[in-house]
């Protein structure tokens, strides 16, 4: 198993857990001032920041930045998917399901760059 190829994919996937949290977190509590949902999420960020930068630092050894980000992107909806279901009861529609898959597509075309 290749280390330094999971390392970054797990930062990555702990980062967008946290910045998920941080986007979306604060919709569970709407009674809350303003200035505290966005205190509270920009302490969630500094977590999600301290995952992501070794992870892109790591990863661009790897990766190609157009790699690392699409791995980034993909996470953040599958990630996305996991909070709002976990925090919100919210499944993803069909329409939602294949939008997803046609960026997991395009994900496809970044990894396997059949056109060169």
């Amino acid at each position: 198993m290749n280390w330094s190829a999971i390392a970054p994919i797990g930062l990555l996937a702990g980062s967008n857990v946290l910045m998920n949290l941080a986007w979306y977190g604060h919709l569970k509590a709407p009674g809350r001032a303003l200035w505290l949902a966005v205190l509270a999420s920009w302490g969630i960020a500094f977590f999600e920041y301290c995952l992501a930068v070794p992870a892109n630092r790591l990863g661009s050894q790897i990766y190609s930045l157009a790699q690392l980000k699409t791995i980034q992107k993909v996470l953040s909806l599958v990630t996305f998917v996991g909070v709002a279901w976990l925090l919100f009861d919210t499944r993803p529609t069909i329409s939602q399901a294949i939008g997803f898959v046609l960026i997991a597509l395009g994900a496809w075309f970044v990894f396997k760059s059949p056109f060169g």
